[in-house]
């Protein structure tokens, strides 16, 4: 069997889906599987982990006529029995020009454009959903990353249960608890000028609803705690609310941003942090709470999505448009040492059901089912 993966987004600065590719790829080359694995992308890769996988280069010509003529012509060149499309962004029209004897996996992270609109531009949104639902009709498996982003597969796009397969995501091994925290926090104020904080990573973006965090943070602010807020992350739609929201409430010094940071510094972000919180509306997944967690520091999350899924009963979870719900979460947390280690232990513990070696080998289960069964 020969698998061929559309892979040109693990060479740009990763983030959700990129990070899923890689920590799923990493660990099938590592589990021998190199040798069966076509990579299809736009320049070669210079990453030594994939020095052994074979790959085939999609033509150079514009981006809306890659998915008719460039990647068809690319994954033809390829010679596979299995195709992967990682998502279904860039890849919609693809399928259409598959030889039928090549089986198609999709990867479904989540449904946010078709159930939050709102959080993303009206244009992006409306194409993002019409090409998903072009790509869905012409697949012949899909994998969901939970069993939230399943059910809505099921309820919202009509896929049949059978077709669908929940594989959650892993973790990058370096997300771990340190043991030399203090030359850690060391390094943190130093490099960032950061002491005692809050942390929060991802993108500021209006589903993260970051401006009810950053009333919560106010409210905590009032009590007399010294703690600052760091929010980690890249700029997203409708990001300007956020800040809005902190000069409203006279807290440019209190909210810090170290914008994108990279990996190893990300490490010393969550385990030099006395509490992670992350309040979103919705994720088809949600990796930085069990970052957090395998990171061993508290997590206070939404009730809503796939994050009790992920979190479980290792972390505290409230309704995230109650600001004091939050707040009260925060105060809790932060005033109880006892709290903090209990929340710290059971998240070390449950991160440990996660790993991109489990997504890795359920992942090529799949494609062998599909293979052999199609």
């Amino acid at each position: 069997m020969n698998v061929g993966i559309l892979s040109w987004i693990i060479d740009r600065q990763r983030t959700g889906v990129d990070n899923y590719l890689y920590g799923t790829l990493e660990k099938m080359i590592k589990m021998g599987k190199s040798e069966n694995i076509t990579l299809i992308h736009h320049k070669k890769s210079e990453d030594p982990v994939y020095q052994h996988c074979k790959d085939v280069l999609i033509p150079h010509i514009p981006l809306n006529l890659t998915c008719y003529i460039g990647m068809p012509y690319a994954v033809k060149k390829a010679n596979v029995d299995v195709v992967h499309f990682p998502a279904h962004w860039h890849t919609q029209s693809l399928a259409f020009f598959l030889n039928r004897n090549v089986k198609k996996i999709l990867t479904i992270h989540d449904l946010i454009p078709l159930l939050y609109p709102d959080s993303y531009s009206p244009n992006l949104a409306r194409k993002w959903n019409t090409s998903l639902k072009l790509i869905v009709s012409q697949v012949d498996h899909v994998i969901a990353v939970s069993q939230k982003t399943r059910d809505d597969c099921i309820k919202y796009l009509k896929i049949p249960p059978e077709n669908i397969t929940v594989i959650p995501n892993g973790f990058n091994d370096a997300f771990q608890h340190l043991q030399n925290i203090e030359e850690v926090k060391k390094y943190i104020k130093t490099t960032y000028n950061l002491d005692d904080y809050i942390l929060f990573a991802g993108r500021i973006e209006a589903r993260k609803n970051l401006t009810t965090l950053i009333k919560a943070f106010y409210q905590l602010k009032k009590s007399g705690l010294n703690h600052k807020l760091a929010i980690i992350g890249g700029k997203g739609w409708k990001h300007e609310e956020v800040l809005h929201e902190i000069q409203r409430l006279n807290l440019q010094h209190e909210v810090i941003f170290p914008g994108y940071v990279p990996d190893e510094d990300l490490v010393k972000f969550y385990n030099a942090a006395d509490l992670f919180v992350y309040p979103s509306l919705y994720e088809g997944f949600g990796l930085p709470p069990l970052e957090a967690m395998a990171s061993g520091i508290p997590v206070i999350t939404s009730n809503t999505s796939s994050l009790p899924e992920v979190v479980d009963d290792a972390g505290i979870m409230v309704d995230p448009l109650d600001v004091e719900a939050l707040t009260e979460a925060m105060f809790k947390v932060l005033g109880d040492k006892n709290l903090q280690r209990k929340l710290a232990e059971k998240g070390l513990s449950r991160s440990k059901e996660f790993s991109w070696d489990k997504t890795a080998q359920k992942t090529w289960q799949v494609y062998e089912k599909v293979f052999n069964d199609y």
